[in-house]
């Protein structure tokens, strides 16, 4: 059917009314830019929202070039390059977030849409449609913040730090300069914790921090890692006079008080030290080689810094060996439990024994002894699984000497990550339940270190197997910290006096008054009492006559295998 004048008249009322109604509608758009340009990037178009995004009002952007209103000076000639590039190849601007920028200077954030109309006259048209994302980008801001930030000093997170330190060492690599790492912990902290609570451990952490920054200042990079450790990036320091002044001046943070309500308390720090790129080159391994050096500093005393080194290299090298080797030796089932017997002073029999551990993989010479491969293990998730193994033998040669009638405690060495890990008395309990053995069967050894240290959820679980009968005993007793201050909170049988202490107490006053006074506080409070190290008739008399319960030492046997023990067990009987 033709369309008459009329017609023809009406339908272009009606195109002319839609687009003046789509005018309205994309000017009135909240939130949404719409801009036109012409082929020179002249503005032609300019909607309200424009208006309120960009500052510029429709008269003063009408006219001017796209790349002198909203556009960074760095983005400046690649977007003239995207745009000639469109109009002369037919290649379109991608969709994209990108950071614009507003009249005032000031950055906004948008999602940016392009279209052109007429691509193919003389006078093309490129429409910008921008969706403002302030708000959106403010509130990722702050999740990123909180995602890179320790909550309760205020620094950049472990997580942030790892980030830190990878763009460090890439410009340090590029511009052939060093980069220090400084890893500090602060010494017993935990101590503050048990003692004054956790609140005033969170504010000795705030103070500490506060100091750091005043220390280092704001030039370096300061984090913290985790718990009561801090991580300190420096650049371009390579002479050991400012590495050594640095790290003493770190030290020397905590040599005034840290005010925490009415008292007023002293800690220490350990600090390790190590360079880029002499020390290592990835991220993982200058904060290990850092964290390595930190212990180092600990071992030598506390209080101090200790800057990694070749030898501490090899050592590192050599554990990480040993501890390869200690996994093979854990699937392979390369370890023996050998007994020395614990006696009766009073009787002379033997009325326990220490399970002792023994590595025998099948290379003998990739044995060590157990003072060098348990801290190994200690420092690994390894001493869990020993640990398992450990308890499992035991439990085992438990039942089968009971099968015999011989009914004496084996007593298991625990370390601290075995206490600390969940459900470790349900792991005892249940391997007591699956070689049927009463609670008195297995005894607990642990040190009065690893006491301090342990919380309250621990030592309740230590309260209730001694409520049940299993022995718990301090071992090295005296050698630890603040041992007569804790000694009461501690859910315990027995009091295993270090050797130390017994080498000279028989004949020198000072040594014999402290072993006496040992085993007066610990009848005093109904604990038993274990010398260990007996290795003369002279020290086997001189504990008899203090009226200590029980001993062991070479004086009445070695550490023994079971067979061997058992030989003995059978003629006691």
């Amino acid at each position: 059917m033709a369309l008459n004048k009329n017609h023809l008249n009406t339908l272009g009322t009606d195109c002319a009314s839609a687009e003046a109604r789509f005018l309205m509608l994309i000017s009135a758009l909240p939130k949404v830019s719409v801009q036109g340009y012409d082929k020179e990037r002249r503005v032609i178009y300019w909607n309200a929202s424009s208006e309120d995004i960009y500052g510029y009002t429709q008269e003063e952007a009408l006219g001017k070039c796209l790349e002198d209103l909203i556009i960074p000076a760095l983005m400046r000639d690649e977007v003239v390059s995207a745009h000639e590039k469109w109009l002369s190849e037919g290649v379109s601007i991608p969709s994209g977030e990108l950071a614009l920028q507003r009249k005032s200077g000031d950055t906004v954030y948008v999602f940016s849409s392009h279209v052109m109309l007429s691509e193919h006259t003389d006078s093309p048209e490129m429409y910008c449609v921008d969706i403002d994302l302030s708000e959106q980008h403010t509130i990722r801001c702050e999740l990123e913040k909180l995602a890179t930030t320790d909550l309760l000093t205020g620094l950049p997170n472990r997580r942030y730090l790892e980030m830190a330190l990878k763009e460090r060492v890439e410009k340090a690599e590029r511009d052939s300069t060093s980069l220090a790492v400084f890893f500090i912990d602060l010494d017993m902290f935990k101590d503050i914790n048990d003692t004054l609570g956790h609140t005033w451990g969170d504010k000795l952490l705030r103070s500490f921090a506060d100091r750091l920054i005043k220390c280092v200042g704001e030039t370096s990079f300061l984090a913290r890692f985790g718990g009561d450790e801090f991580v300190v990036l420096i650049d371009d320091i390579d002479d050991n006079k400012s590495l050594e002044d640095l790290a003493e001046e770190i030290v020397d943070c905590c040599k005034e008080s840290f005010s925490l309500g009415t008292e007023n308390v002293f800690v220490t720090s350990s600090v390790g030290v190590c360079l880029f790129p002499n020390d290592g080159t990835e991220v993982d391994t200058l904060l290990k080689n850092a964290d390595a050096a930190m212990y180092e500093a600990k071992e030598q005393g506390r209080n101090r810094y200790s800057i990694f080194s070749d030898d501490l290299s090899v050592l590192l090298h050599q554990q990480r060996n040993i501890a390869s080797r200690l996994r093979v030796s854990l699937e392979n089932d390369e370890f023996t439990l050998l007994y020395q017997p614990q006696v009766d002073l009073r009787s002379g029999n033997i009325i326990s024994c220490e399970a002792l551990l023994r590595w025998t993989p099948e290379i003998t010479e990739h044995s060590v002894p157990p003072d060098i491969f348990i801290p190994i293990a200690e420092r690994t998730d390894l001493i869990i699984s020993i640990g398992s193994w450990v308890m499992e033998k035991a439990c085992e040669q438990a039942r089968a000497w009971r099968n015999i009638g011989i009914e004496i405690c084996i007593h298991i060495n625990v370390s601290g990550r075995e206490l600390e890990q969940d459900g470790f008395f349900e792991r005892l309990a249940r391997c007591r339940e699956k070689y049927a053995l009463p609670p008195e069967a297995i005894g607990l050894e642990l040190t009065e270190n690893m006491l301090i240290k342990s919380d309250e959820q621990v030592l309740l679980g230590l309260q209730k197997q001694r409520a049940m009968g299993v022995e718990v005993s301090i071992d090295d007793f005296g050698t630890g910290y603040s041992s007569l201050s804790y000694l009461k909170r501690f859910p315990v049988s027995h009091l295993k006096i270090d050797r130390s202490f017994l080498e000279n107490a028989p004949e020198s006053d000072y040594d014999g008054a402290l072993m006496e006074a040992i085993v007066h506080l610990g009848h005093k409070l109904n604990l038993k009492i274990v010398v260990e190290g007996i290795e003369t008739q002279t020290q086997l008399t001189y504990c008899q006559r203090l009226g200590a319960e029980c001993a062991q030492g070479y004086l009445f046997a070695k550490p023994l295998a079971a067979s061997v023990i058992q030989k003995r067990l059978e003629c006691q009987q």
